[in-house]
């Protein structure tokens, strides 16, 4: 078992910046993958950038050159970095870990509002 706790969302300017932690517990032996998703009221839950044993950060063509995932192994805590930021990133970050990039484990994600 792995449990996940998000923190940083909060409410934001367009153009500002925000920095999510996702800080893990638990059994970490069929864990590859870490990643933030987020979903906006009304849509689909959607990734937005993953790290795993194989690829070290991955981002979602619509956070590339904005986001930034990253990862502290020794606390195993996992950070999203997120500059720019649009008034459509707006929605509830969630952290996940995994076999592979689809989460066998849920945070209970963290709310991340950017106004305009």
């Amino acid at each position: 078992q792995v449990q996940l706790v998000e923190s940083g969302g909060t409410l934001v300017q367009a153009g500002g910046s925000l920095t999510l932690s996702c800080e893990a517990s638990g059994s970490f032996d069929n864990i590859n993958a870490m990643s933030w998703y987020r979903q906006a009221p009304g849509k689909q839950r959607e990734l937005v950038a993953f790290t795993s044993k194989m690829v070290k950060a991955n981002n979602a063509d619509s956070v590339k050159g904005r986001f930034t995932i990253s990862r502290d192994s020794a606390s195993n805590t996992v950070y999203l970095q997120m500059n720019s930021l649009k008034p459509e990133d707006t929605g509830n970050y969630y952290c996940g870990a995994g076999f592979s990039v689809r989460p066998d484990y849920w945070g209970q994600g963290t709310q991340v509002t950017v106004s305009s």
